[in-house]
């Protein structure tokens, strides 16, 4: 004390007169003491203070993350995901957006890379609703060794001609941009319970009547997907409203949108025995036991194709109407069947923790008009069939082993190789037609950065004909003619009705560039086709078709 006295009271003034001046001195310096002693207690009781308040705000952030974390389990799971590596927008990519590889928890161990299923990224923000891009640039080139004078969609039925015209004599080579795709994801939180979102998706594969390659290359954009979705955790209830892909598409997770396990092909009409469509529809669906099993049903739009053969109507005087050109808002010159309700899938999925499993079951109502002069009826006739699809890990997730299969009447729609529903009867009404259609497919990943994929495809049809005054009728007779499909520029008919495509593709995906400025990726293809038709008179001729594809993208918001 007595040092700190001395230090602080420094030394009495040696130059005091009396004692009364150095007991003066001192009481002033013992004043000046207790001021600034009074300071040092008002500066460490306001440290004190803010000690105070910042323990109180730590306590308010932990209060309210704490509440964040409890509505964040009560909110519903994102049914819309952003989804992954899908090259048809590429691999890496379905619906234009890309993942980071890796399986998603709520496939476990069953989930391939091609699988991953993760949260959008946000791009930015509009009042209450956050908005995410997607989409890619894309140059694609292909060479066909039949010429199908088409673009990056292959036509795997009618378009790989026969012998008897000149484009089977020779091959086709093209560029093109038109698959490069914009994608745009709106998703919104009104409540803990509820999650609505709006999806849109283009790509520019759509041809008017006024574009051509001659110079400028200009084609149209063209509706992929355009859908509303609307979902309640505490129910377990999801809707969806718009276009997008058919229920009866095979899904990766449960039967979540933009989850559709689309092949990895550059091809964009991918791959015969492949079952799908987009189209408008509305879809109910429930998901239960924590989102492991899942059950809907959906009403999409139809469209029935008919063959209706090369010796007309079947009744003399009178006209079979099948479809009728479009006007107005259909296109005019294309034909739109007169259908009499919508096409209706039913489908369960179970994700029990290895693989992915689904069964479904499609029903379809087509119509036709039989008119005599003053006079007509309609008919109807009721198709559909049955299918089911798996996803499967094999070597710990390096590969993955999926099959796909729908068989029934009426169903040649929803299969890439678009072979017809229906014909028509000895009465003019539509006959479905019996097909069947199954995909194998095996992807792996040898790394990362890598996808390769093979797959195995095929689509069959039954003949449904008849005979009737020494003519044949219907799909698959055997009184067609074929006579002339091998001799080029042949006067003899070729009718030559599709009774089955098969084709196997293999290819791979390189993603060579992944960072902050999106992902540049590489894709090569070879896919071989056989077309094979119902033997008539004169035999029954095959087509084949060898097919390279080669595709550089780049993904700028992946």
């Amino acid at each position: 004390m007595t040092a700190l006295a001395a230090g602080v009271l420094g030394p009495v003034p040696a130059r005091a007169q009396s004692a009364d001046q150095q007991i003066n001195a001192i009481q002033r310096q013992i004043q000046q003491l207790q001021r600034e002693l009074l300071h040092m207690k008002r500066d460490l009781g306001a440290r004190d203070a803010a000690v105070r308040a910042a323990q109180a705000d730590a306590n308010r952030a932990r209060e309210e993350a704490q509440q964040a974390r409890q509505a964040a389990e009560a909110r519903p799971v994102n049914p819309f995901p952003m989804p992954p590596p899908q090259p048809t927008p590429g691999p890496g990519i379905v619906s234009g957006f890309i993942a980071p590889s890796g399986p998603p928890a709520s496939l476990g161990s069953s989930s391939p890379a091609i699988i991953t299923q993760t949260e959008p990224k946000p791009i930015f923000r509009v009042g209450n609703l956050t908005v995410s891009l997607g989409g890619f640039a894309a140059l694609e080139g292909l060479v066909r060794s039949r010429n199908e004078v088409t673009s990056i969609g292959s036509n795997f039925n009618t378009g790989i001609p026969f012998n008897n015209v000149p484009a089977a004599h020779q091959s086709e080579f093209r560029f093109t941009s038109q698959q490069s795709r914009l994608a745009g994801l709106v998703e919104g939180q009104p409540d803990a319970a509820t999650h609505v979102a709006g999806y849109v998706e283009t790509d520019l594969l759509g041809a008017a009547p006024t574009a051509n390659s001659n110079e400028s290359n200009s084609y149209n954009v063209r509706l992929r997907q355009f859908y509303g979705t609307y979902d309640r955790a505490d129910w377990n209830f999801h809707l969806l409203f718009g276009q997008a892909w058919s229920l009866a598409t095979l899904y990766k997770v449960g039967l979540v949108p933009r989850q559709e396990n689309i092949p990895l092909t550059i091809d964009a009409q991918y791959v015969p025995g492949f079952t799908w469509s987009r189209q408008p529809q509305i879809r109910l669906s429930e998901d239960f036991d924590d989102h492991k099993l899942w059950a809907a049903l959906s009403f999409e739009s139809a469209q029935t194709t008919y063959n209706t053969g090369p010796n007309g109507s079947p009744i003399p005087g009178a006209t079979v109407t099948t479809t009728t050109p479009g006007i107005a808002q259909l296109t005019p010159g294309q034909a739109y069947s007169d259908d009499i309700a919508p096409d209706m899938v039913v489908k369960l999925a179970a994700d029990p923790g290895y693989g992915h499993y689904e069964l479904f079951g499609l029903g379809r109502l087509m119509r036709t008009r039989v008119s005599t002069l003053g006079s007509g009826s309609n008919s109807a006739a009721f198709g559909g069939g049955a299918g089911g699809g798996f996803i499967l890990p094999l070597l710990g997730n390096a590969v993955q082993l999926q099959g796909s299969a729908l068989a029934g009447e009426g169903i040649g729609r929803y299969g890439s190789a678009q072979l017809p529903d229906a014909t028509i009867g000895r009465n003019g009404e539509p006959v479905p037609i019996p097909e069947a259609m199954a995909l194998l497919g095996l992807v792996g990943h040898p790394n990362k950065a890598i996808d390769l994929y093979a797959y195995l495809g095929a689509e069959e049809e039954s003949k449904k004909a008849f005979a009737l005054a020494g003519k044949g009728y219907g799909y698959g007779s055997p009184l067609y003619s074929n006579a002339g499909c091998q001799i080029e520029l042949s006067t003899l008919p070729c009718v030559g009705n599709t009774s089955g495509v098969v084709q196997g593709t293999i290819g791979e995906w390189w993603r060579w560039l992944h960072g902050e400025y999106g992902t540049m990726m590489l894709g090569t293809q070879y896919s071989y086709t056989r077309r094979a038709v119902f033997k008539g008179v004169g035999g029954s001729p095959a087509a084949n078709e060898n097919i390279f594809m080669l595709s550089m993208r780049y993904y700028p918001f992946q």
